[in-house]
């Protein structure tokens, strides 16, 4: 009875069949349902079924059937077959089981005599008093649990999915009763939560289950035989049309089948009697072996290959697994045999179905593969927003650590040897001894080398020490390098520690200093003697290591800032102990890895340049330590364990995570890592190959293995491949950067040539090419066929005393998912890489959500998707040749699977997924051919640029500080440091889309008739070639000779230093930007180049005098002589060199502090308020104004002089004279000074008035913090006069800064939806006749300020304006948008100004942040919508034509679109 209530009333519910163990191997063709069914054997529980019978699971990825389990104990152990539990009425079923230490779980089932349903009593013994039943109903229908109608008192729904009930307490158990009256709940399944101690309690880690049987479906003892229940699921799969299930839809028919037989049970029909009727079907389901029998009849093997082949098309070519292709091949036979059988002949079968080129086809497929595979997957309709990763940035900087400690006295007393040294640092090591520690520091400065070694042992210490010109040598020290009371000794000497006192408070250390001269000694071997007893390193001698590398890193590398600088110094503190062995360094890893956590971002990115260092050689490997293979993979496993935890617990650090994943390697089980030193062995035996260089590295193995094993391996199978030529042996060696110095520099060298026989190669070449399984599985963490094959699962059996390996499948895989994975390794090596692309594409988004969730063997999968990454990069490189001469649809195409590829990689990868949507949208339009394509995909790919730059600039700010302080203190060789962040990018997609980008530009340009230039001031004009990286960087710069600046980087904010006559520039400024704008208003030359070939040759002619005559769309340049230089006038410049000088009224307070828009005047505000009161009430009625209110000239000055700010007043009069006599580091403390200022009441009082009086909302109505928000956004404006651009900018002009005022305009924000800048002359071409106008997303600051990418511009015709026509489409990624809320403008006496471009020198501010949203334009109706589009853009083009008509002049005018309405916030005269 016991057995039939474990398998009735408790077991794991994800596995509720039961796999029918098969052990026997016949070669039958096939067995028929009805002989399975009189083969059912008496004693249930020895069922066994053969091969062919449909068990683990139904051929053609059919049915899988699990195992089930059952509860002994608490341990879970395979039944078969498993019995439904019915009972009498009256009696009651009971079970129990271990849950935790002394607890139990106890389960009744009780039947009422009256009345329907069950009543499950659950009680728990001996627990706390704080738990809760997490649970539901399953019907066999449904797939979710179901919530149960009556539920417990206390029950609480959780996430619409499950019930909570509370137990109740009684002494020192809790008890919980259970009524279920539903009929369609055939079963409930649960768990419990200790909510105490936050633990779950689970069945063997799945569900509890109690099976519910009513009384109405009871006959005493009833039982479904397994195979009969296996029978009716295989008969539900066929009748469905054998389709594809998932692993829960395949638990759910085989429950089904069972819950379709106990109701045939209970409605009266016996067991036999289900028996006879399903052998009744015995010849229509018959269940056939996929083997193919060994005789074929007549057919010959040609013709079935040739039918399965014409079958395979006829099929629309689908992807076949191995067995499903045999079953084809004999499905071909067949119909060949019925022809024969119908009296054909094999020539007349031959004639009929070899015709054309299908023979040729056949036999070139089977010349590349065994079965015939799909030649190109159907990727699946995916909604790329899925592909979003979107996580809260944090600045780029160290949190404090918790285990950051201050630095011993001991560190301080070489900290301060090292400043007093001066000299570059070689060496520094880290010993601990116990409680004490030993450090060492080495330096060099010319040719003198100095070591000083300082200890905090409290006993005597003697240094027991010799000189090296070899490593591993003790030799004397010349004499005149010992210190003095040094003793010599037979190839030693000993000296004395002398003791000091350091620290505060001070504490004893113990030091030695030496001094090495130009002799030519490597290193210095030591141990430690102290009152009697030797200290060495572990059993070794302590070895100080001389080598200098070609470039040592500077000293300071910048200090460490901008890096997790206290776990830095406790990687290079530990390095000493790091260099023993991969199994010491990775442990380490291991121990640092919390540290990393509680640092950051940048505690990740201090590991990963560790690794990254160790990976590509910086680092030594192994010194003088003897460690097992498996040791080195079992510390592999506890770092890449613990990665894998935070990969899942901060998912922010995702990307940073599997890089250091990829500089690890995969580890192995234990088993795979002794599997290395294992199987050298047998190789050699087997192939006679014991000594020489094969010997050599079995020492090697055997001693340390490293990644270098991999190349090794490659070059013996390249080596043997190529005939034995040992020439190809070592290219492939030093093309993966191992020499024969470095085979030499091992511990256990290898001196020899691998010199093998001919009768050795065929057996090696096996042999060795298995061996790289077992390297790989270890070493590599981006192999592609080894990570495949270590998650779709292998066997490897051992030979001897070889141990064997076992890797299981990584349970829980999508269905399709090793069909996909067999396609991508079926052509991997194929020459067209656009099929193979889709294939790994298609697989990285598969394992896209499995990836997301912790589960067991994450990092196997982790390994497996860095894997798939690679070869995408790989498969890119490899096929550019194939886009030589591809049409740009080719190429965009090539762009979409490289950039998903970015971004299923890529941390923040929002900008990334907009800009694969945007070449999506782009794809479309070529495809239907729009005009406009060319010119739209002309713009995502200038977005997609600017996100590669953003993510490179991110990866240097974040990696590159790391790797200079690190490299500074591990003594790395600078040219590595240098290109270490650059290393990184090349070697991602990043680089391989940017490359595809280059190759597609000048097509797009050229489709789209845009040139090479933009053209965004066109002042003809001469100079002298001056090449920048920023304009930022010489913009408060005067030159003495006309200057034309190639500047590599403009953001658009920047000032034009006095003598520039030119800016020619690779960025993309907007062409109404305020640099633009300025640029237009001096007269400089100012233009985009995009054509890599023009820039580089600008470059060169750096010092040369060139002349410049810029077109509509084009910049023409020759070279000049001096004598030719144009008139100085021309160049905007005097004759003494000078700039033109400018005069300014100074502006009174006018007595008041706010002033409504119908009293602005030019004695209290500037051009800009008086502009916009003017317009009030003479535009349309369709074009809005804003309405406003203004702080007048003075104010500022006024608020200054108030006794409240007399503190304020008196610091600005100080840093206003340090300013005057050229320290221009006093106009930040200006400002600074500035926001310090307190309001006047009166102040406060007038505003207040104005702006409620004025319909606009008062701040302060919202709580005295908003007001305090308000002000600081007033006193921003006002502090805007000393920001270096304007201040530089009025300095140029000769302006005087202290007649310089500010009002400040006051407007309530509208919430736009688009900004845009109108000029209604074309600034680019000077034609009067045409408005130029450039449209952003959000608010117009992302148009005029420094922020990348392109505005929407277009052109209209004043004489049409009904037909705007769109010039360039958007580029910029982000677009700011913002809550109702105030702005405070600029409006100074010092713009608009005849001769002086003034425009957007100070800040306009708004009370409330910004927020900065990345766009999605491929969603965007002004982009995709073309009458949307034409109606905007034609009312923004009538608004500007209406306001020009109105001042009778060209008017440079600023507004914005809500809702479709035009609104227009100020304008200026067109300069």
């Amino acid at each position: 009875m016991s057995n039939t209530l474990h398998h009735g009333l408790l077991h794991q519910s994800p596995c509720r069949p039961t796999i029918l163990e098969h052990q026997s191997k016949t070669n039958a063709p096939g067995v028929s349902i009805n002989a399975l069914l009189q083969a059912y054997p008496a004693k249930q529980g020895a069922v066994q079924l053969s091969k062919n019978l449909i068990c683990t699971k139904f051929r053609e990825n059919s049915l899988k059937v699990p195992k089930t389990e059952i509860i002994k104990g608490r341990r879970m152990v395979s039944a078969v077959p498993r019995a439904v539990l019915t009972t009498d009425p009256a009696s009651e079923l009971s079970k129990k089981c271990n849950l935790d230490g002394n607890s139990e779980l106890k389960i009744d089932v009780n039947i009422p005599t009256q009345g329907k349903g069950f009543q499950v009593n659950i009680h728990v013994t001996n627990i706390s008093d704080s738990l809760v039943l997490h649970w539901g109903g399953v019907s066999y229908e449904k797939k979710n649990w179901v919530l149960p109608s009556s539920q417990p008192d206390g029950t609480k729904l959780y996430k619409n999915r499950a019930l909570r009930s509370p137990f109740l307490k009684s002494g020192s158990d809790s008890l919980l009763k259970i009524e279920i009256t539903d009929p369609q709940i055939q079963a409930i399944e649960f768990l419990i939560l200790d909510e105490a101690r936050n633990k779950w309690f689970k069945d063997n880690g799945d569900n509890f289950r109690v099976q519910l049987i009513g009384r109405d479906k009871q006959s005493s003892i009833v039982s479904v035989p397994e195979d009969l229940v296996q029978v009716q699921a295989y008969l539900r799969w066929e009748r469905k049309g054998k389709q594809m299930y998932n692993p829960e839809q395949e638990k759910e028919e085989y429950e089904a089948a069972r819950a379709e037989l106990l109701d045939e049970i209970t409605k009266g029909a016996s067991v036999e009697e289900i028996r006879a009727r399903l052998k009744k079907n015995d010849d229509k389901y018959t269940i056939k072996d996929s083997n193919v029998p060994e005789s074929k009849g007549k057919i010959p093997d040609d013709l079935i290959q040739i039918q399965a082949f014409i079958r395979w098309e006829k099929a629309g070519k689908p992807n076949y697994s191995p067995d499903f292709q045999l079953k084809e091949f004999e499905e071909a036979r067949k119909e060949l045999q019925a022809e024969l059988d119908k009296g054909a002949s094999l020539d007349e079968i031959r004639k009929k179905i070899v015709k054309g080129e299908i023979k040729t086809k056949v036999s070139k497929q089977l010349e590349k593969k065994k079965y015939f595979t799909v030649e190109r997957i159907q990727r699946k309709e995916r909604d790329l927003m899925q592909l979003l990763n979107k996580y809260i940035t944090e600045p780029v900087k160290e949190r404090a650590s918790k285990l950051s400690k201050s630095p011993t006295a001991v560190e301080l007393f070489l900290k301060a040897k090292e400043e007093q040294d001066g000299g570059s640092i070689v060496n520094k090591s880290f010993f601990k001894l116990g409680d004490m520690e030993v450090r060492v520091i080495s330096t060099k400065n010319l040719d003198k080398m100095k070591i000083y070694l300082a200890s905090d042992l409290k006993s005597p210490l003697t240094l027991h020490w010799a000189l090296s010109r070899k490593a591993g040598e003790w030799t004397t020290p010349p004499p005149n390098l010992m210190p003095l009371g040094s003793v010599s000794l037979d190839k030693a000497c000993e000296t004395q520690f002398a003791e000091s006192y350091y620290g505060e408070p001070p504490c004893q250390v113990q030091s030695i200093e030496i001094e090495i001269g130009e002799e030519n000694f490597v290193g210095m071997p030591f141990v430690l003697l102290s009152g009697g007893n030797w200290i060495k390193n572990n059993g070794s001698d302590f070895y100080i290591d001389f080598s200098v590398g070609s470039k040592k890193i500077k000293k300071d590398a910048g200090g460490g800032k901008g890096t997790a600088k206290a776990l830095l110094d406790k990687i290079a503190e530990m390095e000493s102990e790091a260099q023993k062995s991969f199994m010491h360094r990775f442990n380490i890893a291991s121990d640092l890895v919390e540290w990393a956590m509680d640092a950051g971002e940048l505690g990740f990115a201090g590991i990963f340049t560790w690794m990254r260092f160790m990976a590509t050689r910086q680092l030594i490997w192994n010194k003088n330590y003897n460690v097992k293979p498996r040791e080195i993979s079992q510390a592999q496993d506890r770092l890449t364990d613990l990665l894998q935890n935070v990969y899942i617990s901060y998912p922010q650090y995702r990307e940073i995570l599997r890089m250091i994943l990829s500089t690890v390697g995969r580890g192995g089980e234990g088993d795979v890592g002794q599997r290395i030193r294992d199987e050298i062995l047998v190789i050699q035996r087997k192939n006679d190959c014991k000594g020489g260089m094969m010997e050599q590295w079995h020492q090697k193995l055997h001693n340390n293995t490293s990644p270098d094993d991999v190349v090794i391996c490659q070059a013996l199978i390249d080596y043997i491949k190529s005939d034995l030529d040992i020439n190809v042996y070592w290219k492939t060696l030093n093309s993966n950067g191992i020499t024969k110095e470095r085979l030499l520099s091992y511990d256990r060298a290898i001196r020899s040539e691998p010199s093998f026989r001919n009768d050795q190669k065929n057996g090696l070449l096996c042999d060795l090419e298995n061996y790289m399984r077992s390297l790989k599985a270890v070493h590599s963490g981006a192999d592609l066929e080894s990570a495949i094959a270590n998650c779709l699962g292998y066997r490897a059996q051992g030979q001897g005393f070889m141990v064997g390996v076992q890797i299981n499948p990584v349970p829980g895989l999508p269905s399709q998912f090793p069909g996909l994975l067999q396609y991508i390794l079926d052509h991997v090596e194929d020459k067209n890489v656009e099929p193979l692309l889709e294939g790994l594409l298609e697989a990285r988004e598969e394992l896209r959500p499995v990836l997301l969730k912790s589960r067991d063997r994450l990092k196997d999968l982790l390994f497996l998707d860095i894997a798939l990454d690679s070869m995408v990069r790989t498969a890119t490189e490899r096929g550019y040749e194939n886009l030589n001469d591809a049409g740009p649809e080719k190429i965009m195409y090539s762009i979409t699977l490289v950039l998903e590829n970015l971004a299923l990689s890529s941390d923040n990868n929002e900008d990334l997924v907009y800009c694969l949507k945007g070449w999506n949208h782009a794809l479309r339009m070529s495809r239907s051919r729009d005009d406009q394509w060319a010119l739209f995909a002309k713009s995502v790919l200038d977005r997609t640029r600017l996100a590669l730059s953003s993510k490179a600039e991110l990866f240097h700010q974040i990696l590159q500080p790391s790797a200079e302080y690190l490299g500074s203190l591990l003594g790395v060789d600078q040219q590595a440091v240098e290109i270490f962040t650059e290393e990184i990018i090349r070697a991602g997609s990043a680089a391989s889309l940017s490359q595809l980008l280059n190759r597609l530009d000048p097509v797009l340009r050229k489709t789209a008739n845009l040139g090479s230039w933009q053209i965004i001031s066109p002042v003809e004009t001469a100079g002298y070639v001056v090449v920048v990286e920023e304009l930022l960087s010489v913009q408060n710069k005067s030159y003495e000779q006309p200057t034309i600046l190639v500047a590599k980087v403009v953001k658009g904010e920047e000032e034009i230093p006095d003598g520039a006559v030119a800016v020619l520039t690779p960025d993309m400024p907007d062409v109404l930007s305020h640099v633009s704008v300025r640029a237009r208003n001096s007269k400089v030359c100012f233009a985009t180049c995009f054509d890599p070939n023009i820039l580089s040759d600008l470059h060169a002619k750096e010092g040369k005098l060139l002349s410049l005559k810029p077109t509509s769309a084009d910049v023409v340049y020759s070279e000049v002589k001096d004598s030719e230089l144009l008139n100085p006038s021309s160049t905007n410049m005097k004759q003494d060199g000078s700039s033109p000088s400018l005069t300014l009224a100074k502006k009174q307070f006018c007595g008041r502090y706010a002033i409504s828009s119908e009293e602005f005047t030019s004695e209290m505000v500037g051009a800009k308020s008086r502009n916009i009161a003017y317009l009030k009430g003479k535009v349309p009625s369709w074009v809005g104004i804003p309405t406003s209110v203004a702080l007048p000239f003075g104010v500022f000055e006024k608020v200054l002089s108030d006794s409240s700010n007399q503190a304020v007043a008196d610091t600005l009069q100080s840093l206003k004279k340090q300013l005057g006599e050229g320290e221009f580091s006093a106009l930040g403390e200006i400002r600074r000074a500035v926001l310090q200022l307190a309001a006047p009441p009166q102040l406060v009082q007038e505003l207040k008035s104005k702006m409620q009086s004025s319909g606009m909302p008062w701040p302060g109505d919202e709580g005295e913090q908003r007001w305090d928000q308000a002000w600081m956004a007033i006193k921003k404006v006002w502090a805007s006069k000393w920001n270096e651009r304007a201040y530089f900018s009025t300095r140029k002009v000769k302006l005087d800064h202290d007649y310089l005022c500010m009002a400040v305009l006051v407007q309530e924000i509208i919430n736009a939806d688009y900004a845009f800048v109108i000029h209604t002359t074309n600034p680019s071409s000077g034609d009067s006749s045409e408005i130029y106008t450039e449209v952003v997303k959000g608010l117009g600051e992302t148009l005029v300020g420094a922020y990348p990418g392109r505005a929407l511009s277009f052109i209209c015709k004043k004489s049409d304006l009904n037909s705007p026509k769109v010039l360039g489409y958007p580029s910029k990624p982000i677009g700011l948008f913002i809550r109702r809320s105030i702005i405070f403008r600029s409006d100074s006496n010092g713009e608009d100004l005849e001769g002086y471009a003034g425009a957007g020198l100070y800040d306009s501010v708004p009370m409330d942040d910004e927020d900065k949203v990345v766009v999605d334009y491929s969603s965007d109706p002004l982009l995709i919508d073309d009458n949307f589009r034409h109606s905007i853009l034609s009312s923004i083009a009538g608004a500007g034509s209406a306001i020009e008509e109105l001042y009778g002049s060209a008017q440079d005018i600023e507004g914005v679109v809500r809702d479709g309405k035009i609104y227009v916030v100020q304008t200026r005269p067109q300069v």
